[in-house]
């Protein structure tokens, strides 16, 4: 019978460095403390890869909001704009928020599957078993390809997010410094512009989280 300090115990460690293991590099002693819990490398990936899909789920919104934002040109009051600049200044410091997010996420889901695979190739050659250790070499191969998919829609999407990002703050500070109605005209123009590449981000985010989906679901 396991005794209640020990879970305790446990479930304390798990917290300590759920919380601090993104912030340092102190991975084995990460994989330690989560291996006391029952957390293998297998499951902490999943679980990074279902962070990035929540991110990105609540990115698609932020983005669109900026959009809508930035729509409000359209029908814009000069009395009006240093209230729609500050909701403008808003929707960006929202996105670059959430993309810096995600790029962290991303980074410990590559950190993750890298330390998993090296870990699965080491163990394999400790399987005396032909039949068996074929079968989870095939095992590898597969999750390999599984994840290169997944890294691929991960990492098409994180790009995607840069040219918006720079649009968006190339407007903030437009307005920041032109707070007239020339800049209304000016950046109405841009509209368009910027409305491709949010449609563009919004897919490439909606692949990436397809593609997340599936390998919860498979891996």
């Amino acid at each position: 019978m396991i005794k209640k300090s020990t879970v305790c115990m446990g479930l304390a460690l798990f917290f300590i460095f759920a919380l601090i293991m993104p912030m340092t590099g102190c991975a084995p002693a990460y994989y330690a403390a989560m291996e006391k819990v029952g957390k293998e490398k297998r499951h902490l990936l999943k679980d990074r890869v279902e962070d990035v899909k929540t991110d990105q789920t609540k990115a698609q919104e932020e983005f669109k909001d900026a959009l809508t934002r930035i729509r409000e040109l359209y029908n814009l009051d000069g009395g009006e704009l240093e209230a729609f600049y500050d909701r403008l200044k808003g929707s960006y410091e929202d996105c670059e928020d959430r993309a810096e997010t995600i790029r962290k996420r991303m980074g410990q889901v590559h950190t993750l599957a890298t330390d998993l695979f090296a870990e699965w190739e080491v163990e394999i050659n400790e399987i005396g078993d032909t039949k068996l250790k074929s079968a989870s070499r095939k095992s590898l191969a597969d999750a390999k390809i599984r994840y290169k998919k997944l890294k691929t829609a991960m990492d098409r999407s994180r790009k995607a997010m840069d040219p918006v990002l720079s649009k968006l703050n190339d407007y903030v500070l437009y307005l920041k410094h032109n707070l007239n109605a020339k800049a209304v005209g000016a950046l109405g123009q841009e509209v368009v512009s910027i409305e491709g590449d949010v449609e563009s981000l919004i897919r490439d985010m909606g692949a990436s989280i397809q593609e997340a989906d599936q390998f919860i679901k498979n891996f």
